[in-house]
């Protein structure tokens, strides 16, 4: 790697390094904020928060570096351009296709970093999450278990046991259900179980009656029923849930059994998809270099500015990310229409590969033939 190589990649790796600091600390306050009210007002400790942004930080990294490549690679040819390091570059006799060199090197290098993120970080991360909700959920279900008080786990619903039996049975129950707009739901029972299941825990009242009352018309409807199922994974979030395809390793997309589908309850197609995509799309990062880079290098140095440039670079990277959500649906709906997940990479680097090639027949037709020679 020549002097100039190392002095392009040392800019774009210290741009880039900038850059990726400002958006995860963007991304991670926009979401740490939600997480915080909601699971401080669930009276989890501070140390909680703390490892659950921890835990998704992996995540959001992930989804950050390949715009923060995009970023660095076109602030720093834009700096270069600016500064007439590249017209002098080109002068020596260097094409943008050999300029382009250390910028395929820095996308090479945040790729590697993206690589070990999808394929070791990010599914661990994932497990450890899915398995700290569940204990927090299966906390918050215990926590309903106290007899005489009224209790309000979520805004706009009350929850009442007025004894609890040794043997673990709730007897004279009242659930107020108040959330939708629409109607408010009281449930009353003779006596209650809590369920756990893979779904999350279950309220199983035996012996009462429903009062839905309709706030539109005033109406009340009152129905009994020997038993009911009330979903408490919607105030305490899903408890022993199946695994999600991200939690899973690569080494059990690579050949899934049936049981590993029947335990996450997805189809062949959203793993080979899953697994196409662990290996492809940390190579976005170098089609967004490239793109960057190409779209500035295309217009060459100018008085006038570069505003087109790189609305181009923004507009090709739209396009691309367009393409990518078009193909998602497609690709995990059939197995063999898994390699669609390759598509976006490809047309982002042939795009940009394609405006560097116009850009040097450019450069060679305003030389003419005597300054070739």
């Amino acid at each position: 790697m020549s002097r100039l190589d190392r002095y392009i990649l040392s800019q774009l790796l210290r741009v880039f390094g900038f850059f990726a600091l400002v958006l995860v600390s963007v991304y991670w306050v926009n979401g740490a904020v939600t997480l915080f009210d909601q699971l401080i007002s669930d009276g989890q400790p501070l140390s909680v928060f703390l490892e659950f942004s921890a835990l998704s930080l992996p995540i959001l990294i992930r989804r950050v570096l390949p715009i923060a490549a995009f970023v660095a690679a076109t602030y720093v040819t834009l700096t270069l351009l600016r500064n007439s390091e590249i017209a002098v570059a080109q002068a020596a006799g260097m094409s943008p296709l050999r300029l382009a060199r250390p910028v395929v090197v820095f996308g090479l290098i945040v790729t590697a970093f993206l690589i070990v993120l999808m394929h070791f970080l990010i599914p661990e991360a994932r497990t450890q999450l899915a398995r700290r909700q569940s204990e927090i959920a299966q906390n918050i279900t215990a926590g309903l278990l106290q007899a005489g008080v009224f209790q309000h786990p979520a805004d706009g619903v009350t929850f009442f046991i007025n004894e609890i039996t040794p043997e673990g049975v709730m007897r004279g129950i009242f659930l107020s259900d108040a959330r939708s707009q629409l109607q408010r739901v009281d449930y009353t029972a003779r006596t209650a179980l809590i369920v756990p299941e893979r779904s999350g825990p279950k309220l199983v009242m035996i012996d009462g009656q429903a009062q839905l009352h309709d706030r539109r018309t005033g109406r009340l409807s009152v129905t009994g029923f020997g038993d009911f199922t009330y979903d408490l994974s919607v105030l305490a979030g899903p408890a022993g849930q199946r695994r999600s395809v991200q939690e899973l390793p690569t080494r059990a997309l690579i050949a899934p059994t049936p049981a590993l589908l029947r335990e996450t309850g997805a189809s062949r197609a959203e793993l080979r998809f899953e697994l196409v995509s662990r290996f492809v799309d940390g190579f976005a990062a170098v089609a967004a270099a490239l793109i960057g880079f190409a779209s500035l290098i295309a217009g060459g140095f100018s008085r006038l500015g570069f505003w087109r440039e790189v609305v181009l670079a923004v507009t090709l990277m739209m396009v691309v990310q367009i393409l990518s959500n078009a193909l998602t649906g497609p690709a995990m709906r059939s197995e063999s229409l898994a390699w669609l997940g390759v598509v976006p990479v490809l047309v982002a680097v042939g795009a940009a590969l394609a405006i560097i090639g116009w850009s040097m027949r450019r450069r060679r037709v305003h030389m003419g033939p005597e300054a070739r020679a």
